[in-house]
C-alpha cells in the first residue's frame, strides 16, 4: 500500500504548489478589479479545492481497502481451517453471494462461520456437503429476510441458535413457528410430509433442510436472485454487495 501514500503526498504537494500560485495571483488581480481576474481567482480556488477533495477520498478509499481486505484474510483464514479441503468451494459461493444471498464476499464467510463447525460436525466431517448445506443455510436466510420482512440479523442469531440446538429464535423466521423443541420438531414433520425424508433434530444439518423444504412449499425460496435481477431494491442490495467486493478486490494484486 505504499504507492497509496505517494499518491496522497504528490496531490498535498500540488496543492500547497497550487495555493501559492493563487495568492500571487490574487496580490495582482486585487488592484485591477477585473472582472477576470475574480473569475480566474474563483476558478483556480475551485481547482485546489477540487484536488483537495481528490486526496480526501484517495485517503478515505485507501482506508477502506486496507480494513476490508485485512477482513477478508481473517475470514479466509477461518473458512481454510473449518472447511479444509473444501474452502475454495465457499470462497466461490461468497465470490457470488452479492447475486445469490445479496452480501458481499466478507459478510457471506462471516456469517458461514458463525455456524459451520455445527453444519461440519453434523455431516460426520463430510467438508464438501457442509460446504453445499451452509450455502442453502445462507441463500435461505437472505430468502427469508426479503420475503418475509424480516432483519437479516435476527435470522442469523436464529440460525446461530439452531447449530446450539437452541430453538428460542425460531419465531424469527416468521414461518409460523413458536420458539420451543416441540414446535422446532413440528416443522421438521411438516417438511417430511412435504420431501418424504426424515429430519433428524439433533442435527443441525437436518434443521436448515427442514427449513429450506418449508420455505419452498411456502414460496419464499429463490426471493433473492429474482429481487436482484428484476426490482430496483434488490438491484441495490446486489449493487452494494458488488462494490464492497470491489473494496476487498483493491486490497489483492491477484483479484480479478
Amino acid at each position: 500500500m505504499a504507492n497509496d501514500g505517494a499518491v496522497v503526498i504528490d496531490v498535498l504537494l500540488d496543492s500547497a504548489k497550487a495555493m501559492t500560485e493563487y495568492n500571487k495571483l490574487g496580490s495582482v488581480m486585487s488592484g485591477t478589479g477585473s472582472k477576470i481576474g475574480s473569475a480566474l481567482k474563483a476558478g483556480t480556488a475551485a481547482a485546489i479545492a477540487g484536488t483537495a477533495a481528490v486526496g480526501v477520498a484517495a485517503v478515505g478509499i485507501g482506508k477502506q481497502v486496507l480494513s476490508s481486505y485485512a477482513d477478508y484474510e481473517q475470514l479466509v483464514g477461518g473458512v481454510d481451517t473449518l472447511f479444509g479441503n473444501a474452502s475454495k468451494t465457499v470462497q466461490g459461493f461468497a465470490d457470488n453471494a452479492y447475486k445469490t444471498a445479496g452480501l458481499s464476499a466478507n459478510a457471506y464467510m462471516e456469517t458461514v462461520t458463525g455456524f459451520s463447525a455445527s453444519m461440519v460436525a453434523s455431516l460426520k466431517g463430510d467438508t464438501a456437503k457442509a460446504a453445499d448445506y451452509s450455502n442453502q443455510a445462507v441463500v435461505d436466510m437472505a430468502d427469508n429476510a426479503n420475503k418475509m420482512g424480516s432483519n437479516i440479523g435476527d435470522i442469523q442469531n436464529a440460525y446461530q441458535g439452531f447449530a446450539k440446538q437452541n430453538y428460542t429464535m425460531l419465531d424469527n423466521l416468521k414461518l409460523g413457528y413458536g420458539v420451543t423443541q416441540e414446535e422446532m420438531k413440528r416443522l421438521l414433520s411438516d417438511a417430511e410430509k412435504f420431501s418424504g425424508q426424515k429430519y433428524d433434530i439433533s442435527s443441525f444439518a437436518d434443521v436448515t433442510q427442514a427449513i429450506h423444504v418449508v420455505q419452498t412449499q411456502m414460496g419464499i425460496t429463490g426471493t433473492t436472485a429474482k429481487e436482484a435481477a428484476s426490482t430496483i431494491s434488490g438491484s441495490i442490495d446486489s449493487t452494494k454487495a458488488a462494490y464492497q467486493n470491489l473494496i476487498t478486490g483493491l486490497g489483492s494484486s491477484n483479484a480479478n
